[in-house]
């Protein structure tokens, strides 16, 4: 299933999202993590030394690669050079998998070693000097919106993403991609506010919504965020020992983690897994097919010289069996 954790910037959602991780690799999940956001601090909420996080490879700087790999024979798609963001799949397009080996994979991925297990790390990379003036984040997290169009995932299997700061997924269809968001927000007035910009605009969309308080310190912050979120608010967390040592670069091992943090993250899980109990393969086909088609009129067709709306595959219904006969 695919997971998305949003917030305000400095909200916790990366740290919160890591240890999403590190409990799903607990539970020997399989998991493909994203590092999505324009500030890339996954990989050292993960574990990793700074050096080996500045090095991990952007996905971005491999769109062609991964554009050319996707594309197959699909023979709507007369090149890779006409992909965008939002290029769905159609018969003869190359699928991904959580827990297979594709070339995707090995020009994006790094494997990060948990207490409990292995993951798959995966980033945009950042926000450069050579992008001021002339680039906007969003062209970097298009490989992350391209590669979930073509992912096809299981009940237990998870790619979890770290999402940029505030409602800026909004500005494509990658805000439909998820089976559940978590909008991490502290209780303050400022960190209910982009709740409610993505309460307001995924409500036409069928998009999950659960509300993650953080940084919690007692009965009055709780009251707030019920006030403020009513039924969307999940959990909350509040001071954790554990989350200081990981900052400070020392973290215990993960099972050391309060046990009231780890019910939180495991009822994190249990949200997630009963969304994608009911994902709608059908409608998920059709929201990625409205937003390219939406893309393809403002300003693809224009970009790639190319009737973008001729990709769509009016036969093709991305699901669970497709892949099964991919990989057969």
């Amino acid at each position: 299933m695919k997971i998305a954790f949003v917030g305000k910037g400095g909200s916790g959602k990366t740290t919160l999202s890591s240890l999403f991780i590190r409990h799903l690799a607990a539970t020997e999940s399989p998991v493909v993590a994203v590092d999505a956001d324009i500030n890339q601090h996954l990989g050292a909420a993960l574990g990793l030394p700074e050096p080996e996080a500045a090095a991990m490879p952007a996905m971005g700087a491999h769109l062609p690669l991964i554009k050319e790999y996707l594309r197959g024979s699909n023979p709507r798609i007369v090149s890779a050079d006409t992909m965008i963001k939002t290029t769905p799949p159609g018969e003869g397009s190359r699928l991904l998998r959580v827990r297979e080996d594709n070339p995707v994979y090995e020009a994006c991925a790094r494997t990060v070693g948990l207490d409990d297990g292995d993951i798959r790390l995966m980033a945009t990379g950042p926000f450069t000097e050579s992008d001021l003036g002339v680039s906007c984040y969003h062209s970097k997290v298009g490989a992350v919106e391209l590669c979930l169009n073509h992912l096809v995932d299981g009940a237990d299997e998870y790619v979890v993403v770290d999402m940029t700061a505030g409602s800026d997924s909004f500005a494509s269809g990658l805000f439909t991609r998820f089976d559940m968001t978590f909008l991490v927000a502290e209780p303050t007035r400022k960190g209910v506010s982009v709740y409610r910009q993505y309460k307001e605009y995924a409500r036409d969309f069928g998009v999950a919504l659960k509300v993650v308080g953080n940084k919690v310190q007692g009965e009055d912050d709780l009251e707030f965020l019920r006030a403020e979120v009513g039924d969307d608010l999940l959990v909350t967390v509040g001071h954790s020992d554990w989350v200081r040592a990981m900052e400070k670069g020392r973290p215990p091992r993960f099972e050391l983690l309060e046990a009231e943090n780890r019910m939180s993250l495991q009822a994190l899980q249990d949200a997630a897994d009963d969304s994608y109990a009911h994902r709608d393969w059908d409608r998920y086909t059709r929201q990625m097919v409205h937003f390219h088609l939406r893309n393809a009129e403002s300003w693809g067709n224009a970009k790639t010289g190319a009737d973008l709306a001729a990709q769509v595959d009016p036969e093709f219904m991305l699901g669970e069996p497709l892949a099964v006969a991919q990989l057969g």
